[in-house]
């Protein structure tokens, strides 16, 4: 009889032999066939790309329709603001005096530039006194050009020099006229209160009925300050009481107070006054200056180009020394160009020296924005020979040259 072959263990052995033929024991059998395993991955991969294309699609589209809103809404703001516009313009047209509005509106806007282009010509005259000799040797203008319009002021003159002694005619007047050039300088600043503050320019008198400077006997220069006058008062508060006014009247807080012309002024100096305010041991709310020149607790100058120096000598007494760094002919003697010279004689025949010459000034000495503009002398001091009766005698009739049988004009050599 044959053998039974039970069915569990044929499985078993065919199992057996397949793990065998494998190598191991766990194994996976691959049913799918490769290209069409990579058919189904191809799928996936343009399902996703066709998921993303969706996803994108929908965004784009709420991303045109976010920014649409925003143009739309735009625009209607634009047409809203438009049709204002051109209401606001059909009833700003309607204005009778629309012309006159623009035109008064346009010369406003170009008032500050008007302004620091605006020049004071009568400085001149300051000029003049100030360069001008008008010792023994003097020098008499016959025509004057002032040239303001290029970088810096120009003087074109004819003038005649008179040594004012034999032999009159005398080229060393000239040549010290010219030399001096170098030493010639400006001042220009603001007053101010005792505070430091600065008193506005047409709060203070600085010139007689005479046009000159205001000076005592050691030719010191002061102005006067009106200080009652609207707006000149930097100090004051604006709820000062009357009765508290009128019981000012003779000192206006610790100000001293002087009668000019009806007016009720306070002496500023513009010199300073260095005996007075120079003190080793000031007390509180004295008037001071320092060797450092800082003046304090008194109105004064407070000067934009000269500044002072105190040394003390062996016996503790200072000796001061003006720093000026505005110089009036910035170019010094090169800035003075003498054309022309010849011996003449004046309107009275008098002997003079005849000459043509140009002369370039700083421009900030007829800059209207510089106040207070005063010129300096060579010795250092400011010179207040400018009153109307001495600018007379600055000019005089132009003299002529010598004849030609006038020997005694003709041979002076003048050296």
């Amino acid at each position: 009889m044959a053998k039974e072959i039970r069915v569990e263990d044929l499985v078993k052995k065919v199992s057996k032999n397949f793990e065998k033929k494998i190598g191991h024991r766990h194994h996976e059998v691959n049913l799918v066939p490769d290209v069409k395993g990579e058919m189904i991955k191809a799928l996936k991969l343009r399902n996703l790309i066709f998921f993303l294309c969706i996803v994108v699609a929908i965004a784009s589209v709420g991303i045109t329709f976010f920014f649409g809103a925003i143009v739309g809404g735009q625009q209607l703001a634009i047409n809203s603001k438009k049709e204002n516009i051109e209401q606001l313009s059909t009833k700003l047209k309607s204005y009778s005096d629309l012309n006159d509005f623009l035109t008064i509106k346009d010369q406003l806007s170009n008032l500050r530039s008007t302004t620091d282009n605006k020049k004071v010509l009568s400085r001149t005259f300051n000029i003049l006194a100030t360069i001008l000799p008008n010792n023994d040797d003097y020098i008499q203008i016959s025509e004057l050009n002032v040239d303001l319009t290029g970088d810096s002021p120009v003087f074109s003159f004819d003038a005649q020099a008179n040594a004012g002694r034999p032999p009159y005619i005398d080229y060393n007047v000239l040549d010290s006229f010219k030399k001096s050039m170098k030493y010639m300088h400006y001042d220009y600043g603001n007053y101010v209160d005792r505070e430091g503050n600065i008193i506005p320019a047409y709060c203070i008198i600085e010139k007689n009925d005479e046009g000159s400077f205001f000076k005592n006997e050691n030719k010191d220069i002061y102005a006067y300050w009106l200080i009652d006058g609207e707006g000149c008062n930097p100090a004051a508060t604006s709820d000062t009481d009357s009765e508290e006014s009128s019981e000012n009247t003779s000192s206006h807080d610790g100000y001293a107070i002087e009668d000019y012309g009806g007016n009720s002024v306070v002496r500023i100096w513009r010199t300073p006054q260095f005996s007075e305010w120079y003190k080793t041991n000031p007390r509180e709310g004295e008037p001071q200056i320092t060797l450092d020149g800082v003046i304090s607790n008194v109105p004064h100058f407070e000067s934009s180009c000269r500044t002072y120096k105190g040394e003390l000598n062996t016996s503790g007494v200072p000796k001061w020394t003006p720093n000026d760094t505005c110089d009036l002919v910035p170019s010094g003697d090169d800035g003075i160009v003498i054309t022309e010279s010849s011996n003449g004689r004046d309107a009275n025949d008098q002997l003079v020296l005849r000459f043509t010459a140009t002369i370039a000034f700083a421009p900030e000495f007829y800059n209207f924005n510089n106040t207070h503009m005063l010129a300096v002398t060579p010795s250092g001091r400011y010179n207040v020979t400018d009153s109307y009766v001495q600018v007379q005698a600055m000019f005089g009739e132009r003299a002529h040259d010598c004849a030609k049988d006038d020997a005694q004009c003709n041979g002076n050599g003048g050296n």
